[in-house]
C-alpha cells in the first residue's frame, strides 16, 4: 500500500498548495465568491461536473448499481438531467443577473423583501449538504489508513476548510478542475473497464445475475419519479449550483459549458451502475451495497492504480464538500447576517472595502467549516440528513424561484407564502410519514404551489418599476460594475 499512500498524500498536499495559490488571487469579493465571473467553457464545464458528482454519485451510485443493476444509474442520471435543464433553459438568464446568491435573485424579482426567509432555507440545505459530504471522509479514510471515524472526518474536513478559506472560489475552482481530471481517469478510464473485465465481461454478468439487473426501469417507477423531484429540480435551484453559474465569463459559457457537464454526468451515471453490477458478480453477499466501491477497488486493482481510484473517490467528496461549504458561508454572510445587522453586503453600499468583504466572507467559511465538521462528527445517518436537506430545498424554494422566472403575476407575498407553507408542510409530513418517505416532498411541493398561486392572485401585482428593473437585469442591462474583473485578462480555459 506504500505506493497508494504516496499517491493520496501527494494529492492532499496538492489541494492545500492550490488553496495557497488561490489566496494570492482572490483580492475582491467577486474574485473570492465567484472567481471574478471569468471562467471559460472548459474550466466551467469541469468544475460544474465536479461539484454535482460527489461522494453520493460515486460511492452511492456504485452501491445502487450493486443493488439494482443498470437501473441504479437513475439517481445520478436525474442529477445530469437537472443540470442539462438548468443550463439550457435558465443559466444564461441567471448569469446575466450578476448576483451572488439565490436570495438576491428573489429580492430583485419580488422587490427586496424575500431574502432572509429564503436565505434561512437555503442555508439549512447547503449546511446539510456540506455535512453529508464531510461524513463520507470517514468511509474513504477508513479504507485508506484504517483511521477512526472522528479522526477521518477531522482530517478530510480540515483540508477542505483550509483551501476553501484561503482562496475562496478560486481555490475551489482550481482544485475542482484537478478533481474532475482525477475522477475521469480513476472511475471512467480505469475502474470501469477493469471491473467489467474482472467480472468476465457483459455476457458473464448477464448469465450470473437476474434479468431485472439489466432492465432500465428495474429500480421502480416511483423511485425514479422521486429522484426527478428531488435531484432534477434540486439542481435547478441550489445555491451551490447557482454559485458556479455565476462564475461563467458569459451567458453562452454558462449555457453550453453546463450542457457539456450535464452530458458528462449521464455517462458517469451509467459507469457507476455498471461498476456496481460487476461488483455484484464478484461479491454477491456484501453486508452493505455502499461497500461495493471500496471492496472492488481494494481487492481488484493493482497498486498505484488503487491509490488513484481512491483519490478519485476522495476528489468526488471534496468537490461537493467545498462547493457546499462556500455556498453555505455565502448565504450565511450575505443573505442572513448582513441583512439582520441592517446592511447590504455589496461593494460600496455598506461602506466597506473590497478587502473587508473578502475578510468577512473568509471568516464565515472558517466558522461554517468548523460547524460542519462538528455536526458531521455528531451525526450518523447520511441518507436522512441529505433527504431532509433536499426536501426542504425543493418544497420551500422551487416554486418561488421558478415562478419568479416564468410567471409575471407572482408576488412577494405569494413567494413568502410558498416558502413558509412548503417548508412547514414538508417538515410536518416527514414527522408523520417518516424522513425517508416519498409523500412529504410530493405534498409539500403541492402545498407550496397552491400557496404561491392563491396568494399571488389575491395580492396586488409586483410594482411595474421592480419588474422593469428585473427584466433589464435578465437582459444583461443595468448590472452592477465590478472593476476588479476588468483589470485582468479573462480566464479562457
Amino acid at each position: 500500500m506504500a505506493v497508494d499512500y504516496t499517491v493520496i498524500v501527494l494529492y492532499l498536499a496538492g489541494m492545500l498548495a492550490m488553496g495557497w495559490w488561490g489566496m494570492r488571487r482572490a483580492k475582491s469579493k467577486s474574485e473570492f465568491l465567484v472567481a471574478g465571473r471569468r471562467l471559460g467553457p472548459w474550466m466551467y464545464s469541469g468544475t460544474m461536473a465536479a461539484i454535482v458528482l460527489g461522494g453520493a454519485s460515486t460511492i452511492g451510485g456504485v452501491g445502487l448499481g450493486y443493488k439494482y443493476g443498470l437501473s441504479g444509474a437513475w439517481m445520478v442520471f436525474t442529477i445530469g438531467l437537472g443540470l442539462l435543464a438548468l443550463s439550457v433553459l435558465f443559466s444564461a438568464r441567471i448569469a446575466r443577473l450578476k448576483v451572488y446568491t439565490v436570495s438576491e435573485m428573489l429580492d430583485l424579482r419580488y422587490g427586496g423583501t424575500a431574502g432572509v426567509i429564503s436565505g434561512v432555507v437555503m442555508w439549512a440545505y447547503t449546511l446539510m449538504l456540506a455535512v453529508t459530504s464531510t461524513i463520507a471522509y470517514a468511509t474513504i479514510f477508513d479504507v485508506l489508513f484504517d483511521l477512526p471515524r472522528t479522526v477521518a472526518i477531522v482530517l478530510g474536513g480540515t483540508i477542505v476548510v483550509a483551501y476553501s478559506t484561503l482562496g475562496g472560489m478560486w481555490s475551489i475552482t482550481i482544485t475542482d478542475m484537478v478533481q474532475f481530471v482525477v475522477k475521469t481517469v480513476g472511475v471512467l478510464l480505469l475502474l470501469l473497464p477493469i471491473a467489467v473485465v474482472k467480472a468476465g465481461g457483459f455476457a458473464e454478468m448477464k448469465a450470473a445475475l437476474p434479468t431485472s439487473y439489466f432492465e432500465p426501469l428495474g429500480i421502480g417507477g416511483e423511485t425514479i419519479f422521486t429522484y426527478v423531484l428531488i435531484y432534477t429540480f434540486g439542481m435547478l435551484i441550489g445555491q451551490d449550483i447557482w454559485q458556479r453559474v455565476f462564475t461563467a465569463r458569459t451567458d453562452k459559457v454558462a449555457k453550453w459549458g453546463g450542457t457539456v457537464a450535464g452530458t458528462y454526468c449521464l455517462a458517469y451515471a451509467l459507469a457507476g451502475a455498471v461498476i456496481g453490477t460487476a461488483a455484484k458478480v464478484l461479491y454477491p453477499k456484501l453486508p452493505s451495497a455502499d461497500d461495493a466501491f471500496a471492496t472492488i477497488v481494494k481487492d481488484e486493482l493493482p497498486m498505484g492504480v488503487r491509490g488513484l481510484v481512491l483519490a478519485a473517490a476522495l476528489a468526488a467528496v471534496m468537490s461537493t464538500s467545498s462547493g457546499a461549504l462556500i455556498a453555505c458561508a455565502t448565504v450565511a454572510n450575505n443573505d442572513i447576517w448582513s441583512r439582520l445587522r441592517g446592511t447590504v453586503a455589496r461593494k460600496g453600499e455598506a461602506g466597506g472595502s473590497e478587502h473587508d468583504e473578502v475578510k468577512g466572507n473568509r471568516a464565515f467559511i472558517l466558522i461554517m467549516g468548523i460547524a460542519v465538521i462538528g455536526i458531521a462528527i455528531a451525526l450518523n445517518d447520511v441518507v436522512q440528513a441529505l433527504t431532509v436537506a433536499y426536501n426542504l430545498l425543493v418544497a420551500g424554494l422551487l416554486v418561488p424561484i421558478l415562478g419568479g422566472l416564468l410567471w409575471r403575476r407572482g408576488t412577494v407575498q405569494g413567494a413568502l407564502s410558498a416558502v413558509i407553507v412548503g417548508g412547514v408542510s414538508v417538515i410536518g409530513l416527514m414527522w408523520t410519514y417518516g424522513i425517508l418517505a416519498n409523500e412529504p416532498v410530493y405534498y409539500g411541493l403541492l402545498a407550496s404551489l397552491a400557496a404561491y398561486v392563491i396568494v399571488s392572485l389575491a395580492t396586488p401585482p409586483t410594482d411595474a418599476a421592480v419588474l422593469a428593473h428585473w427584466r433589464a437585469r435578465l437582459a444583461g442591462q443595468d448590472t452592477p460594475t465590478e472593476p476588479e474583473t476588468e483589470e485582468r485578462a479573462p480566464v479562457t480555459a
